[in-house]
C-alpha cells in the first residue's frame, strides 16, 4: 500500500503546531498573569493570519501581551502610536528625493514606514482621524501599500494588532464599519481575579530578569497557515456557522424578535468566513483535525461583536453586544446531520 507523503506531513505539522500552543503559552504566561483566553485568541489569528483588536480599559496589559508575543515570536516587530496629529504618510511611509553626491544625479526615493513589519501593534487605533485609519486599509486586505500610484509589497506573514480603549471617548475616532469588518477578531480583556491580581502586583514590584525564548519563524507561521485550511469542516459545521450569522441580521427570514428589536446590522459574509477559519485553528491547536459546532459556538464573541451594530433600543435597555450573541447563540440550534 502506497504511503500517503502528505498526510504524514500534516499530521506531524499538527503535532508542531500543538507543542507550539504549549510553548508560546508557557513563555507568554512569564509575563502575562490570567489571561489564557485572551492569548488563545490572539494566537488563532495569528494561526489563522487574520488582525485582531483587544479592547479594554487603562492598565490591562494590553500593549504589554503583544509585545510579549511579539518577543516570543521570530518576526520583525513594530509599534505605531495613534495619535490626532498622526499623517497617513508616517504609518505607510513617503518619496523624498535623494541626490547622489559622487554624480549629483537626483531621484525620488521611497522611505518604508513602520508598516513594515511582520507584527504591527495599533496602539489607540481610534484615537487618530478616519483618514489616517485608512491608511492601514489596504495593508490589512491586500497586504501592499500603495504610495504615489507606485505599490510596496508586506513582508509575510503581516498582522495588524491594534489596542483601543472603550471608555474614554473625548478625542476619540470610532472605526468605520468597513475597517472593523477587516479585524477578524475583537478581543475583550477584563479584570483579573484577585489571586491573580496579586501575582501580577508582586511580580511587578520586585526585581524582574526575564528572557523569552523565541519559538517560532515567519516561514513556520506561513506553513501553519496553509495547514489549518486543509482541516475539513463539515456541512453541518459550515451550516450552523453561515445560520449563526444570517440569524443575526435584522429583517432576514431567520431574525428571532430580539433581533429585530435591537440589531441595525448583522454580521458580514467576512463573519461566516471566520468563524469557520477560526474553527479550524481552534481545533488543531488543541490536536483535533476536525471543527465541531462547539468551536464555532466558542469564538461566536470576538467574531461578531465588533460586527454587530445596536440601534437606539437597545441602548435605552442598556443591552449590550455580547448580551446580544449569547442569546443568538442560545437560539439557533445546531442543523441536524444529513440536511443537505
Amino acid at each position: 500500500m502506497a504511503v500517503d507523503t502528505r498526510l504524514i506531513r500534516d499530521e506531524e505539522m499538527l503535532d508542531r503546531l500543538t507543542a507550539a500552543r504549549e510553548h508560546i503559552m508557557r513563555e507568554i504566561r512569564k509575563v502575562i498573569i490570567g489571561q489564557d483566553e485572551v492569548i488563545e485568541q490572539v494566537l488563532i489569528s495569528l494561526f489563522v493570519g487574520g488582525h485582531t483588536i483587544i479592547t479594554g480599559v487603562p492598565g490591562l496589559a494590553k500593549t504589554l501581551l503583544i509585545r510579549t508575543l511579539a518577543g516570543v515570536l521570530d518576526l520583525s516587530f513594530k509599534r505605531i502610536q495613534f495619535t490626532p496629529d498622526l499623517m497617513p504618510a508616517d504609518i505607510t511611509g513617503t518619496e523624498i528625493i535623494e541626490e547622489d553626491r559622487s554624480t549629483g544625479h537626483r531621484a525620488m526615493e521611497f522611505i518604508r514606514g513602520p508598516v513594515f513589519a511582520n507584527i504591527i501593534l495599533a496602539d489607540e487605533i481610534n484615537r487618530t482621524p478616519p483618514k489616517t485609519q485608512a491608511a492601514l486599509l489596504e495593508a490589512m486586505q491586500e497586504g501592499n501599500v500603495t504610495v504615489q500610484g507606485n505599490t510596496y509589497q508586506l513582508p509575510k506573514p503581516f498582522f495588524v494588532l491594534a489596542t483601543q480603549n472603550p471608555i474614554e471617548m473625548e478625542g476619540t475616532y470610532p472605526l468605520p464599519e468597513a475597517q472593523l469588518d477587516r479585524f477578524m477578531f475583537n478581543v475583550r480583556i477584563g479584570y483579573l481575579p484577585e489571586e491573580d491580581e496579586v501575582t501580577v502586583v508582586k511580580m511587578t514590584t520586585s526585581p524582574q530578569d526575564l528572557n523569552l525564548e523565541r519559538l517560532m519563524s515567519a516561514d513556520e507561521i506561513i506553513e501553519f497557515q496553509h495547514l489549518v485550511r486543509k482541516v475539513p469542516a463539515a456541512d453541518l459545521v459550515t451550516r450552523y456557522a453561515v445560520n449563526l450569522v444570517g440569524t443575526s441580521r435584522p429583517d432576514s427570514d431567520k431574525a428571532p424578535d430580539f433581533i429585530n428589536r435591537w440589531v441595525t446590522w448583522g454580521g458580514s459574509l467576512r463573519a461566516s468566513q471566520f468563524l469557520v477559519l477560526a474553527g479550524k485553528a481552534r481545533a488543531i491547536m488543541h490536536g483535533r483535525y476536525n471543527v465541531s459546532c462547539e468551536d464555532i459556538r466558542a469564538l461566536a464573541q470576538p467574531v461578531l461583536r465588533h460586527r454587530i451594530l445596536l440601534n437606539f433600543q437597545a441602548e435605552s435597555e442598556k443591552v449590550d453586544t455580547d448580551q446580544v450573541i449569547k442569546r443568538l447563540v442560545e437560539t439557533v440550534p445546531e442543523p441536524k446531520s444529513g440536511l443537505s
